[in-house]
């Protein structure tokens, strides 16, 4: 997906949301390197999975960014996504068929809190509020700076690599590269090796700071993104909710079954600890109970 993902119209993994929807397909691959598995599935109103990372090998998969692309599935539901990555990993992923056990959620807002809209904010409080009420114990949790850093840090490490990866189309094929692409892979450029290392320490720290923030509680509750699909077809929204799950390499799910007022889907986001993938799919599958229930 080669594409500045908090910018760029999306790739692949926006239609293919959109055919889940539809009923056109069952099941669908995507990639994010940014956000785009779990946000077009929230604004389509499906479950969008994206694993730990590289639990779904990206060989075929045109490089932008070797330290973040990872491939998801998108499913009418988290059983249905759940379903396909046990058929592709032969793992046991699958949580259909039984009751999911309530999970330890930790409620995150994260810095960018004031950027969701005031119906996504509801919506997170009130898939709280539901897991609760149906046995889940939810704490709030405020995270450290270090993970706003982090958060900045996507962006340069996207970028740096970026600038590599696809370094033989913009020297040979730069006018044929769409205007976006084009200058974000320039100022890729112009990030120097220091720049990229001190992203990459960064990064590293969080991922330390992560693990012992799971200590307590099983999964995360976050945004999906900052509210419903974006009128209108000139760009397919932000992934400033998606970014630093991403850049974490933890397992992170949209569960749908809210709706704002409009009628657009509102979905929110689970997230787990790196490699514990059947657990993000649980709490998924039980938070969608929930929400299903009211």
């Amino acid at each position: 997906n080669p594409a500045r993902l908090d910018h760029t119209p999306g790739g692949p993994s926006s239609g293919s949301a959109g055919a889940v929807a539809a009923g056109l397909i069952p099941l669908a691959f995507g990639t994010q390197t940014g956000g785009s598995v779990v946000r077009p599935a929230a604004f389509c109103g499906v479950a969008g999975f994206k694993p730990s990372f590289r639990l779904i090998p990206t060989v075929g998969v045109k490089c932008f960014s070797w330290s973040l692309d990872t491939v998801g599935v998108f499913g009418a539901g988290v059983a249905d996504a759940a379903y396909f990555m046990a058929a592709l990993t032969g793992r046991d992923l699958r949580v259909d068929g039984r009751d999911p056990a309530a999970p330890r959620i930790g409620l995150v807002r994260t810095h960018l809190w004031e950027e969701a809209s005031g119906e996504m904010r509801q919506a997170v409080e009130t898939a709280g509020r539901l897991a609760e009420a149906g046995g889940a114990r939810l704490v709030d949790i405020e995270l450290p700076g270090l993970f706003a850093d982090a958060f900045a840090a996507h962006q340069v490490i996207q970028d740096f690599q970026a600038a590599q990866a696809l370094a033989w189309e913009y020297d040979h094929h730069a006018a044929a590269l769409s205007p976006i692409l084009r200058d974000a892979l320039a100022l890729g450029r112009m990030l120097s090796p220091a720049d990229y290392d001190r992203a990459r320490r960064t990064a590293r720290q969080a991922r330390l700071a992560l693990r012992d923030l799971f200590a307590d509680i099983d999964v995360i509750l976050t945004p999906s993104a900052p509210g419903a699909a974006p009128e209108g077809l000139a760009t397919t929204g932000t992934s400033i909710f998606n970014r630093l799950w991403t850049l974490m390499g933890t397992p992170a799910l949209n569960v749908p079954g809210l709706t704002g007022a409009g009628g657009l889907p509102l979905g929110v986001q689970i997230v787990a600890p790196f490699g514990r993938d059947r657990a993000c799919l649980e709490a998924g599958r039980f938070l969608e109970r929930q929400l299903s229930a009211t």
